[in-house]
């Protein structure tokens, strides 16, 4: 698949959502990015502000199984993964697939299961696969988990630990529409649900050869070595506890590569790094002692923005 054709599908999906969600077009552009890139994504914001409807809407636009799994404090992991059901007529169990057997999974209200629960997704989202028993049973090409949760409300909710939300690409945060936008809301919603009526744009094999074609995205030695001196600045900040990780180093090299393609190039520019490393690299830094470790975080990102040179071409 050539870089225009990449682009090209992006834009259709792009327009696509835009028949539901209003305004929202960089999260959006994220979203596609980390798609591409083979990376899950959290939206976290408060309730009402488009993140279910946003991941709906991206999941009617491809044309591929699609589940959704409400997270509650009594899910167990079995629901999620599936389980061994003993066949009498066969005498022996059988593994029964869980709702996570699909393209595109998305997770509401995530933080409103156990931990028990929630690393049942563990395997899941890095290996791609479920293991039950003893035997392995690969999920399907492509796989994609969206997920949601309310950073405001702490009753009854159980806080993502680390090494899950390292396992998230990006956090994105849709926010409250502008007041444009929210006029714009209420003539689309007045009469109609557009969600209803959104149709596929293309396949899930389309998507499947996109994510192909991403190694084949330039990534110059001085963008790679912007990208090093980033995360090391992250983890030489003082309010650091925990810096970005080699993971999420790999995480910005790819989610660049990805926006770079989605613009339509083949080769990725210093721009492409400084507008994903917040949404990559935030949710992945422990600060000392901070109750709000996401806006702490997203300022340790925003210094090192700041600090570091960005790399410049010779003429």
């Amino acid at each position: 698949m050539q870089t225009a054709e990449i682009a090209g599908l992006a834009r259709c999906i792009r327009e696509n959502i835009a028949r539901v969600i209003v305004g929202k077009e960089d999260m959006i552009d994220l979203l596609l990015a980390a798609v591409l890139a083979r990376g899950h994504v959290l939206l976290e914001d408060v309730p009402g502000t488009g993140k279910t409807v946003t991941a709906r809407s991206f999941a009617r636009s491809v044309d591929g199984a699609f589940s959704r799994i409400q997270f509650t404090p009594d899910l167990l992991p079995a629901d999620i993964t599936g389980t061994r059901v003993y066949r009498q007529d066969r005498g022996e169990f059988v593994f029964h697939p869980g709702p996570v057997f699909a393209n595109i999974l998305l997770a509401d209200e995530i933080n409103r299961a156990t931990p028990r629960t929630q690393s049942a997704l563990l395997e899941c989202m890095e290996e791609r696969q479920v293991t039950d028993g003893g035997v392995t049973h690969a999920l399907p090409d492509p796989f994609l988990v969206i997920a949601t949760q309310n950073p405001v409300e702490i009753q009854g909710t159980f806080p993502l630990p680390e090494a899950q939300l390292d396992r998230f690409l990006m956090r994105l945060t849709p926010g409250y529409p502008t007041h444009g936008e929210a006029l714009r809301i209420l003539d689309r919603f007045l009469k109609d649900e557009p969600l209803q009526a959104l149709e596929p744009v293309c396949g899930c094999g389309a998507l499947a050869a996109a994510q192909r074609c991403l190694p084949a995205c330039e990534v110059e030695a001085d963008v790679r070595g912007y990208i090093a001196d980033l995360c090391e600045r992250t983890r030489q900040d003082e309010r650091t506890q925990l810096g970005v990780s080699p993971r999420g180093m790999l995480a910005l090299l790819r989610a660049s590569q990805a926006l770079a393609l989605l613009s339509g190039r083949a080769y990725v520019i210093p721009d492409d790094v400084r507008r994903l490393a917040a949404p990559v690299l935030a949710h992945r830094i422990i600060a000392h002692g901070y109750a709000s470790q996401a806006a702490l975080g997203r300022q340790i990102v925003e210094d090192a923005l700041s600090a570091v040179p960005v790399p410049t071409e010779e003429r």
